[in-house]
């Protein structure tokens, strides 16, 4: 479900008429985050860390508003739960572009995610699917490389306001410390440093948890 957002009364019109009219309205922050206790919980859970912290994704999108607006024939729409397109490896090195359904639980999260991940496994191609809805965030891990900055292919013609989150390789210090990065890049028209900053902050909280 999704419902329109009342420009005209929004306070951030003039940031939104602003933004929107650039070339490349996305920006985009790496940040260092700590995944020292949530590795261990899945360690105790006995689940894969890639789905659990994807998980802990959906759920701090889900709970940042600014993060659920799409725009839509310059109007704004604000979905009730956003999903998942995530990239997922094949034994050959291609990928296929997924869609994981959000659910709070993480148990009903687990098991549609592992059934995505098996079925793209099991296919050919980037595109396995329709997409029908915009109501995804696109996430995509590179576990190969602790980068400290990232770039995304786009194309400014086709009309995207979808957050972009990646995560890198993850590192492990001398006292035990286990660190990851973690990029997002976002619509500028719909969301500032502030919600950035929200996001992160929220989703470093539930990742020490």
């Amino acid at each position: 479900m999704k419902t329109l957002l009342d420009i005209e009364n929004w306070n951030r019109k003039e940031h939104f008429l602003f933004f929107k009219q650039m070339e490349e309205p996305f920006f985009g922050a790496t940040v260092e985050i700590d995944c020292t206790k949530a590795y261990e919980a899945t360690k105790a859970l006995n689940t894969s860390f890639f789905i659990y912290y994807l998980h802990k994704t959906l759920v701090a999108v889900n709970t940042n508003k600014s993060f659920r607006y799409r725009i839509s024939e310059d109007k704004i729409f604000v979905h009730d739960t956003i999903n998942a397109s995530a990239t997922i490896g094949r034994e050959n090195g291609t990928f296929g572009f997924s869609l994981i359904e959000y659910n709070a639980n993480f148990t009903v999260f687990q098991k549609s995610a592992l059934t995505e991940i098996e079925r793209i496994q099991s296919t050919t191609g980037l595109f396995t699917r329709t997409f029908k809805e915009d109501n995804v965030i696109h996430f995509s891990a590179i576990p190969w490389l602790n980068f400290t900055s990232l770039s995304h292919a786009r194309s400014y013609s086709f009309p995207d306001s979808c957050p972009k989150i990646s995560f890198g390789k993850m590192m492990v210090a001398e006292n035990g410390k286990r660190t990851m990065p973690m990029s997002v890049h976002v619509h500028h028209g719909l969301i500032d440093g502030l919600h950035l900053g929200q996001y992160v902050d929220y989703f470093q909280e539930i990742m020490n948890q």
